[in-house]
C-alpha cells in the first residue's frame, strides 16, 4: 500500500505515523482526512545531546520504513518531518532549536539518505500543525485561517488557500512577539511587552503562581480557580485574555482570516477561555470582519498529520513537475 512517513519532533518526544493517501473527495467537497496506517512514539534522547537527537530521528525513520516494507508491502514513497525552532524549509535545514540544541542540521538530506533516497519535506512544527488543522481539522473548508497554539510560547500559522505561509525568511506567523503591552515585561527576543509574555500557558502559570502563592500552580490550576469563582484567578485570566485579544485583533486586521483556531494547552480550558476571548475580540473590532474563533480539533496529533500532508504534497508537486531532458 502506498504510504508516507510522518514525523513530529518535540522537545522530549517524537510522534510518528505511516500515512496513506487522502483518497478522492466528493465533487465540490473538501478532501477527506488521510488514513493513518501505523502509529508510534519514541523519546528524542535530548539528554544525550543534539547529535543524539538527530540520530534518534534518523533511526526512527529507518524503523518506520522497515515496518512499511514488512507490513504494507513497500517502503514509504516520501517522508514529512516537523521540527521546532527556526526552519529553512526550502533548503531542508533545521537552522536552530534552543530546546534540542542544534544548529544548521541538513535534516532533509540526512533523512532522505537514511530512508533509501525517498524525498523528504521539512516543516516548522507550528506551521505543520496549522496545515493539518486548516485542511482536515477545525479550519476545514476555510480559505483563510489563523492557527494559534498557546503553549510555552505563542506562534501562529497563516493559512491561505490550503497552504501555510512561511514568509520571505521563514518567520511568518510569529504573533507571540507582537508587542501588546509597550514597555512591559522583558522578552527573550529583546523586546518588552510581547504577547507570549502575557497570554501563553507559561505566562498564565507564572502569573498564577505569584497571585496564589503556590509554587506548584500552573495554568490548568488557574482555569479551575476561575471556574470556582476565585477573584485572583479571574484577574490573572482576564489579563491574559485581554492581551490575547489585542494580539489577535492586530493579526486579523492585517490578515483578515475567516477562522481563528486556538490550540495548545490553554485551549483545553474550553469555554472558560473561549467565552471571554470571543467577547474580548468582539469588543475590539471596529471596521474588521469578526472571524469565527474556534478550538483546535486535532490535539497533539496535528503536527504528525501535518507532516504526512507535507509528504503527500511533495509527491504531488513532484508528479506535476515537467520532466527535464538533459
Amino acid at each position: 500500500m502506498r504510504h508516507v512517513i510522518a514525523l513530529d519532533v518535540g522537545g522530549t518526544g517524537m510522534k510518528a505515523a505511516l500515512v496513506g493517501a487522502e483518497g478522492t473527495a466528493p465533487s465540490g467537497g473538501t478532501p477527506p482526512s488521510p488514513s493513518v496506517l501505523h502509529e508510534a512514539r519514541r523519546a528524542t534522547g535530548r539528554e544525550r545531546g543534539p547529535d543524539a537527537v538527530v540520530e534518534s530521528i534518523l533511526d526512527f525513520a529507518a524503523d518506520l520504513r522497515a515496518y512499511g516494507e514488512r507490513h504494507l508491502g513497500e517502503p514509504a514513497a516520501a517522508a514529512g518531518v516537523a521540527v521546532p525552532g527556526i526552519v529553512d524549509a526550502d533548503q531542508g535545514v533545521a537552522a536552530y532549536s534552543a530546546n534540542l540544541g542544534w544548529r544548521d542540521v541538513p535534516l532533509r538530506d540526512l533523512l532522505s539518505r537514511r530512508i533509501g533516497g525517498a524525498p523528504v519535506a521539512l516543516g516548522h512544527d507550528v506551521r505543520t500543525g496549522g496545515l493539518a488543522e486548516g485542511r482536515i481539522g477545525a479550519g476545514r473548508g476555510a480559505d483563510r485561517f489563523l492557527f494559534v497554539p498557546l503553549g510555552t510560547g505563542i506562534a501562529s500559522a497563516i493559512g491561505i488557500g490550503g497552504r501555510v505561509e512561511a514568509g520571505a525568511h521563514g518567520f511568518a506567523g510569529e504573533i507571540g512577539h507582537v508587542v501588546v503591552r509597550p514597555g512591559g515585561l522583558p522578552c527573550p527576543c529583546g523586546q518588552h511587552g510581547c504577547l507570549e509574555r502575557y497570554a501563553s500557558a507559561a505566562a498564565v502559570s507564572d502569573a498564577w503562581v505569584e497571585a496564589s502563592g503556590d509554587p506548584e500552580a500552573d495554568a490548568a490550576d488557574c482555569a479551575k480557580a476561575v471556574e470556582s469563582g476565585d477573584p485572583r484567578a479571574r484577574k490573572v485570566w482576564q489579563d491574559a485574555v485581554d492581551a490575547l485579544a489585542d494580539g489577535l485583533v492586530t493579526a486579523l486586521t492585517l490578515l483578515d482570516p475567516r477562522t481563528v483556531i486556538i490550540g495548545g494547552g490553554l485551549a483545553e480550558a474550553g469555554d472558560t477561555l473561549f467565552t471571554p476571548l470571543r467577547a474580548a475580540v468582539r469588543r475590539r473590532v471596529t471596521f474588521q470582519q469578526l472571524p469565527s474563533v474556534v478550538p483546535a480539533a486535532l490535539g497533539d496529533t496535528a503536527g504528525c498529520l501535518g507532516a504526512g500532508l507535507l509528504a503527500w504534497d511533495l509527491l504531488d508537486e513532484t508528479a506535476d513537475s515537467p520532466e527535464v531532458t538533459p
